[in-house]
């Protein structure tokens, strides 16, 4: 079982989870963790980030324990890039702190893992995680992403963390230089037009 809590899988697994809440094209909110098979196409398309994911199928009970997971991650995202604002796609009803941090803690626990060190001759030891007993892989889904989740908060790729307020996203991102306002070209373009638009109904109004 890898560790990715520390790993370079951490972060872009935990962005990836919290994306999984994106807008709709169409004014809202859509979720692509809907159902059950969402969730099992989600991990195979993030399978090489993910441990023993093989064959996973998920079903309902799993599918809640992952948004679970999410609710946390994105509240504590939430928590990362005051004192700017979150997301609007849930800055309503994002859980207390203390609450998320208690939700994402217990899920990283699903999975009880003992360091083991493996030296073959000629070669650089090497350490992985291994479960302590055999767990059931929704079990080990749901821990891997709050391990996720954990590693990235903790490190300081969490300063870079930002919401992208452009009309209609809804997305967070990883602040790549200093000027850089929003997630992708296409929300600037979207809140440059905005504010063009604001500017000259004002100027229209203070005629």
């Amino acid at each position: 079982m890898r560790d990715i809590s520390t790993g370079p899988h951490a972060t872009p697994l935990a962005l990836d989870l919290a994306l999984t809440i994106r807008h709709d094209g169409h004014g809202g909110v859509a979720d692509d963790l809907g159902r059950p098979e969402a969730l099992t196409a989600w991990v195979r398309e993030h399978a090489e980030a993910l441990p023993d994911t093989a064959g996973f199928e998920a079903d309902a009970a799993a599918l809640t324990e992952v948004r679970e997971v999410r609710a946390a991650v994105r509240a504590l995202f939430a928590h990362a890039v005051r004192p700017g604002d979150p997301s609007p796609a849930d800055a309503h009803r994002l859980l207390p702190v203390s609450e998320a941090v208690r939700r994402l803690n217990a899920a990283a626990a699903l999975t009880p893992t003992v360091p083991v060190l493996t030296w073959d001759d000629g070669a650089t030891p090497l350490v992985r995680q291994e479960a302590c007993t055999p767990v059931p892989a929704s079990d080990l889904l749901t821990a891997a992403l709050a391990r996720a989740a954990v590693g990235f908060l903790a490190s300081g790729d969490r300063e870079r963390l930002r919401a992208c307020h452009a009309p209609r996203c809804v997305r967070y991102f990883l602040k790549d230089h200093p000027r850089q306002e929003w997630c992708k070209p296409s929300c600037g373009n979207r809140a440059r037009v905005a504010r063009h638009h604001e500017r000259h109904r004002a100027e229209a109004e203070g005629d």
